[in-house]
């Protein structure tokens, strides 16, 4: 029985038209884990291979709705946090990928005396071996409390964090 695989890459799109560079083929049409095999066969450094996402998109993907200079600030600030964390707790080589996404949600919050109204982040971890399925990763509660307050303490700006416990499918990965 044949069936299609769905393959929808982003991991080489909006390239400029002309470069002082070529995209070596067939690398462009590599799954994460294939590119992977390649590195390593390569002898690349590890943490180039382990990578969150490696090969994969920026942070742009992970703005839902307009995209401005202060989200992705706020957003580049919330991914430092969540993956120094999991380097921290060793949790990082155990996950498939994982980052930040900044919501188009802002919601009520309390900060002192002050209510706040700011915005809302969502932490993802999941598990796979070739990225085409995933599960979310059951990361510690005790992480995911540090972590969070973290992020609330640390970045201006947000004032709830979520964390994302969809499998793909039916979600994907990144979430754009």
């Amino acid at each position: 029985m044949d069936h299609q695989v769905i393959k929808s890459h982003h991991n080489v799109g909006g390239l400029p038209d002309y470069m002082k560079l070529k995209i070596i083929e067939p690398l462009k049409s590599l799954f994460k884990d294939e590119v992977r095999r390649v590195g390593a066969s390569l002898d690349l450094p590890k943490q180039i291979l382990n990578r969150h996402p490696f090969p994969g998109p920026g942070l742009g993907i992970r703005i839902l709705g307009e995209i401005t200079e202060s989200k992705i600030k706020i957003l580049q600030e919330v991914d430092h946090i969540f993956i120094d964390g999991l380097k921290e707790f060793k949790l990082y080589d155990g996950v498939w990928q994982a980052g930040a996404i900044f919501l188009p949600v802002q919601s009520v919050g309390v900060m002192g005396d002050e209510r706040t109204y700011e915005n809302a982040v969502a932490l993802r971890a999941v598990s796979s071996t070739d990225g085409m399925t995933a599960d979310w990763c059951h990361l510690p509660h005790e992480f995911l409390a540090k972590i969070s307050n973290r992020i609330i303490n640390n970045v201006k700006g947000i004032n709830r964090v979520t964390y994302d416990i969809s499998s793909k499918p039916p979600a994907t990965i990144e979430w754009e």
